[in-house]
């Protein structure tokens, strides 16, 4: 039995100790927000924090981070508060969304340990791959978290901050089908 902490939650893995901290994640805690990219720790889409640093979990072994704090997107902040998240959000960030949660929790180590990286030190601190090219505008978003971070500005909390998440979406009455008969 393997045993670390996920996510503020102290969990025993009854899988082989040699199993991919990113399966014993996605298969045995289903928090698929971790996702399965390349194997092979190039693309950067499984990317969680493991005692403070950016660590590929297909790479590594559960038996490897016996005792281990692990944080993966879903510990990050469920309800999207994290000033990463609201640059993200506000900054129009993904496209297809695959890769963000590794780019996000890449960031945030980041951030944790930088309060005011340049425009080089994100791009050396967050290899990930994102196939659809918003390289421009991860950067912008790293760089208007750590104002956030800084107290230097503020994000709306929401959807989008031009949006209430109130009036985001609503169930319409004359779209529900009629019941079967």
């Amino acid at each position: 039995m393997t045993k670390f902490t996920v996510n503020n939650q102290p969990v025993e893995y009854r899988m082989d100790p040699k199993t991919p901290l990113l399966w014993a994640l996605r298969d045995g805690s289903n928090l698929t927000g971790t996702k399965y990219g390349c194997g092979t720790g190039h693309c950067g889409a499984c990317t969680v924090d493991v005692d403070g640093r950016a660590v590929r979990a297909c790479m590594v072994t559960i038996e490897s981070i016996e005792g281990a704090f692990v944080t993966t997107i879903e510990g990050l902040s469920r309800d999207r508060a994290h000033p990463i998240q609201q640059a993200w959000i506000a900054g129009a960030v993904p496209q297809c969304g695959f890769c963000q949660p590794g780019m996000i929790m890449a960031a945030a180590i980041l951030l944790r340990q930088q309060r005011d990286p340049t425009e080089e030190d994100i791009r050396q601190s967050i290899t990930n791959i994102c196939r659809c090219g918003t390289y421009p505008r991860i950067v912008e978003a790293v760089q208007r978290a750590a104002r956030v971070q800084r107290g230097d500005e503020t994000i709306p909390v929401g959807v989008r901050p031009d949006i209430d998440p109130a009036d985001a979406a609503r169930l319409v009455p004359a779209l529900v089908p009629p019941p079967r008969r």
